[in-house]
């Protein structure tokens, strides 16, 4: 069995791909015209632009094939990914022992040329691939491959700013959240201070101290300028039904996942059911980071079930006095975790394994997702024993809404 190509830099590049924040299934009119100009430029049949992280190859756009998924360790482009290389190419993807029995060469399309350059980040952090693929043999010109990186930056120049937007509304989240937080935290005060001033003024009524009187109506006057001031920003902040750009809810969140990890779940013939608590479902949260940890947990429970297991999620929210809480479920009926293999995950040190399937692995899948859970200030437990499955259990403090 040949061994899986890993960067060096793995760990940094899935945390560099997880802080795009991305939503796979979401980008097809983003960048369909670049993988339809990359085509025409390589003169090929088809084109795929590839993000890879921890489990999965997604084709965020495709031309000329119907494709969203793979798994990684079938992909050619973990190979573009894998080196200090700015392209990778198979003259003949029949003839190299790499690919040649795989189900894209084997049957339709029946595919024999590639060539693919890495969609690389200024930090040197390569995300994913362009790739051209054809079933004819080929050969790309200096002047098509120099056109074709152009298209690269493009593509990572699209991504970044997918990001920096993703950015600037956490930031204003952030910023809306501060100041009703301000305001809610200076009406107390102020509540006091009117309350106060009225009597001090009702005393002074009755001691006739015009000039005290005076001042203090001068107080009150402020007080409930302020207050009626802390109560407008309220009014004007109150969030709206409709779920923003940033968030989910427990229904929008439930088909999300269903949509991405289904395909893996059938290929390998597995049992796939998410589930949410009904009586809070339209209830919004951050989505941020939520489809890397959980889409990690569930590609890392598909790839330890055998044939014919279980993998279930279960979302729930809580909520509390000050805030809610996410919880996510992932549980299946796989192999199973030592002790010492829990806590080495809990560790943030996690190594890779086969899988049930042969499936080889990258080692890096959980630790992002322990890594994910600390930056959002969450909890990350594992409940399991050799032999009789895992279960995953997340929970992650949200604001509320």
């Amino acid at each position: 069995m040949l061994n899986n190509p890993i960067p060096e830099n793995e760990m940094e590049r899935i945390i560099s791909l997880a802080d795009y924040d991305l939503d796979y299934t979401s980008f097809q009119d983003s960048f369909k015209d670049l993988a339809k100009l990359a085509a025409k430029v390589a003169g090929t049949e088809i084109s795929l632009i590839n993000l890879i992280d921890s489990f999965t190859q997604w084709t965020i756009t495709s031309h000329g094939l119907d494709i969203d998924q793979m798994p990684r360790e079938d992909s050619v482009c973990q190979y573009t990914i894998a080196g200090n290389n700015d392209h990778f190419e198979v003259q003949d993807l029949k003839a190299d022992d790499r690919f040649k029995d795989k189900f894209y060469v084997t049957d339709k399309p029946n595919l024999r040329y590639y060539y693919g350059i890495p969609l690389t980040t200024n930090e040197g952090h390569n995300l994913g691939a362009l790739c051209m693929l054809d079933k004819d043999l080929k050969t790309l010109s200096p002047e098509k491959i120099e056109l074709l990186k152009i298209i690269v930056d493009e593509i990572v120049n699209r991504l970044n700013v997918h990001r920096l937007i993703t950015c600037l509304k956490t930031k204003l989240h952030e910023a809306n959240e501060t100041k009703m937080k301000v305001a809610h935290d200076i009406r107390g005060p102020l509540g006091g201070i009117i309350g106060l001033a009225q009597v001090i003024s009702e005393q002074g009524h009755e001691n006739k101290i015009e000039e005290v009187l005076e001042f203090i109506n001068l107080i009150q006057r402020s007080g409930r300028s302020l207050l009626e001031l802390a109560d407008e920003i309220l009014t004007a902040d109150k969030p709206q039904r409709d779920l923003k750009t940033d968030e989910f809810n427990l229904i929008v969140f439930k088909d999300k996942l269903e949509k991405l990890y289904t395909p893996q779940a059938m290929n390998k013939k597995i049992a796939f059911t998410v589930s949410t608590s009904v009586n809070l479902s339209t209830i919004p949260f951050s989505k941020n980071k939520l489809l890397q940890i959980t889409g990690n947990l569930i590609s890392n429970a598909m790839k330890f079930t055998p044939i014919s297991g279980k993998v279930t999620v279960v979302l729930s929210l809580k909520i509390e006095e000050t805030q809610n809480l996410l919880q996510i479920n992932v549980t299946d009926t796989g192999v199973g975790l030592s002790l010492q293999a829990v806590e080495t995950i809990l560790s943030g040190k996690a190594q890779s394994t086969d899988g049930t399937s042969g499936e080889q692995g990258y080692g890096f899948g959980l630790a992002l997702v322990k890594h994910l859970v600390d930056s959002l200030k969450g909890t990350m437990h594992i409940y399991s024993n050799p032999g009789n499955g895992a279960n995953f259990e997340i929970v992650l403090p949200q604001v509320q809404a």
